[in-house]
């Protein structure tokens, strides 16, 4: 059986598609990937019971998103694209239930800034301000990549089979602190953090970088690990 694994969407709730209507979007590139690696990729968009919707899961993938906003005030050069309300509301509600059930869970870039939330931690706001000795972590796409190195014994450093690799890289925010529920297993030379793991035995990774943009080499060992823990606790559920 291929695993069902639900990906929740972007929200357009401010006429960027068309004015007067609200939009659902996600790179087609996240299901595509899921679908190489052998999953169904179910889009799940804000409704009321996120329990339900993940008792039907057997992973989630929480994909690329918009701005956190930050608590205190940034220089007016700085600009913000912030992730809508509901959709926040929504995706942190799924996560937890997600978390709860012990389905695998990836969380890429805005997913990954949400999963450190949810395990009590902190965010940069905007890394040049924050972070002003940091390398730029906006890079041209599809060839703009940096170094990342990933910590000894971590789950994956096991399934990329590599401490040291290239990356793409797309983001202004970045974890700062990953919080208590988590622990760092990635970052750049310049101390960005770059990946977190929850603590745990479970599968609950998260990537700042974007391994569906990747190569295929990368990308399918990263959404390959997903898929095949989705499918083992499929059948572990099935069977108990």
């Amino acid at each position: 059986m291929r695993p069902l694994i639900g990906i929740p969407p972007c929200l357009d709730d401010r006429g960027r598609w068309r004015p007067g209507r609200r939009y659902h979007y996600l790179d087609a590139a996240y299901a595509e990937a899921l679908s190489v690696a052998g999953a169904v990729a179910v889009v799940v968009p804000p409704q009321r019971d996120p329990d339900a919707i993940v008792e039907r899961l057997d992973g989630l993938l929480l994909p690329g998103g918009d701005d956190f906003l930050p608590d205190r005030a940034y220089p007016a050069d700085v600009s913000f694209d912030p992730v809508p309300e509901t959709q926040r509301a929504f995706d942190a509600q799924l996560l937890d239930a997600a978390l709860r059930r012990g389905l695998p869970l990836l969380a890429i870039c805005y997913g990954m800034q949400l999963l450190a939330l949810h395990c009590g931690g902190a965010l940069h706001f905007d890394l040049p301000t924050d972070l002003p000795d940091a390398s730029p972590h906006r890079l041209p796409e599809p060839d703009g990549r940096h170094p990342i190195s990933l910590a000894a014994g971590s789950h994956l450093a096991a399934i990329l089979d590599d401490r040291s690799l290239q990356v793409n890289s797309l983001h202004h925010q970045a974890v700062a602190d990953p919080g208590r529920g988590a622990r760092v297993v990635g970052r750049s030379p310049d101390g960005v953090i770059e990946a977190i793991e929850a603590k745990g035995d479970g599968f609950a990774i998260g990537v700042q970088w974007h391994p569906e943009k990747m190569d295929a080499p990368h990308r399918d060992r990263l959404f390959g690990a997903l898929v095949q823990a989705s499918r083992s606790r499929s059948s572990a559920v099935g069977s108990g």
